[in-house]
């Protein structure tokens, strides 16, 4: 199958190694997109691509895709999940919204909960916001530390200790998810702190949006410099060959939609996935259900 990628996503991928700047990443880049009708027929032609090659996923049954989102708030990941996902089989996905921990999960280690729900050969996840949240959120917020799991050798010590030491447990991680057939395909939505705003006043103007809203979103807008380090940090550090992080401009949701469905839709191809091959045996069966089919097509006239 001739691969078909629509749109470049070199510049979106980073490199293992790479000390991450997230201004140098512009997030008005439509790349080699020229045009909001150039992006949705992009869009709609990777939709049916996807569908192709869910199915064929589906069939061959040799790996699970994760497709995992972070960005902040209003950066587009519902919109995109939406869109992007449109036209695949919902039998064969399943979507998790990473929130606030629950008295169980804060008892255990924080990879307790993506481990139980990580795809099946066949199948996708997406995660809306993911176990990355316990290198950001609680990074800029330390104090919700007091309430988790957290080994003696961090307690009252320097916590940069403690997140360098979860970003090589989410390295080994994903190392021993990607070994045992899970695909894994990260997102980095970069939104600027104008757009935010200006979709932030989106929601408060339109009344049919305010379900929409948070003023806590407007909160956190007050950590912006330290959200921005964070992410910076994280991708830093856990962009790897197997599990590299995709910086998406996402100032445009017409290009973040088609740049994400093309991403997804040719590292599945990557993948060379078949169908399954029938034995001799089980071809025979096949024939004679045929034969015996027709028979009764036969019978009936």
């Amino acid at each position: 199958m001739p691969k078909r990628h629509r749109i470049d996503h070199e510049p979106f991928r980073i490199a293992p190694g790479t000390r991450v700047r997230l201004s140098d990443h512009d997030p008005r880049n439509t790349g080699d997109v020229k045009s909001k009708k150039e992006a949705r027929k992009a869009l709609l032609e990777d939709v049916s691509h996807l569908y192709e090659m869910q199915e064929l996923l589906w069939a061959s049954a040799d790996r699970g895709v994760l497709i995992l989102f972070q960005a902040l708030d209003a950066a587009g990941k519902d919109g995109a999940i939406k869109h992007v996902m449109s036209g695949v089989n919902p039998q064969g996905v399943d979507v998790y919204a990473f929130k606030a921990p629950t008295d169980e999960e804060r008892l255990r280690h924080f990879l307790w909960r993506p481990a139980k729900v990580m795809p099946a050969r066949g199948r996708i996840s997406i995660f809306n916001r993911s176990y990355y949240e316990e290198v950001l959120v609680v990074r800029v917020h330390p104090e919700w530390l007091e309430h988790q799991f957290i080994s003696e050798e961090f307690r009252g010590k320097n916590l940069e200790e403690l997140w360098r030491h979860r970003f090589a447990e989410i390295n080994a991680f994903e190392k021993l998810m990607t070994d045992n057939g899970i695909t894994i395909i990260k997102f980095f939505l970069n939104v600027s702190k104008d757009e935010q705003r200006e979709r932030f006043l989106e929601r408060i103007d339109n009344p049919e949006k305010h379900w929409k809203f948070s003023v806590q979103d407007v909160r956190e807008r007050e950590h912006w410099d330290e959200y921005q380090h964070a992410y910076e940090e994280m991708i830093s550090h856990t962009s790897t060959d197997d599990a590299p992080w995709y910086v998406v401009p996402a100032d445009r949701k017409w290009f973040t939609r088609a740049c994400i469905a093309d991403i997804i839709a040719a590292r599945i191809e990557s993948l060379n996935l078949s169908y399954p091959v029938v034995n001799e045996e089980q071809e025979a069966d096949i024939q004679a259900a045929g034969k015996k089919l027709r028979a009764e097509s036969a019978d009936g006239d």
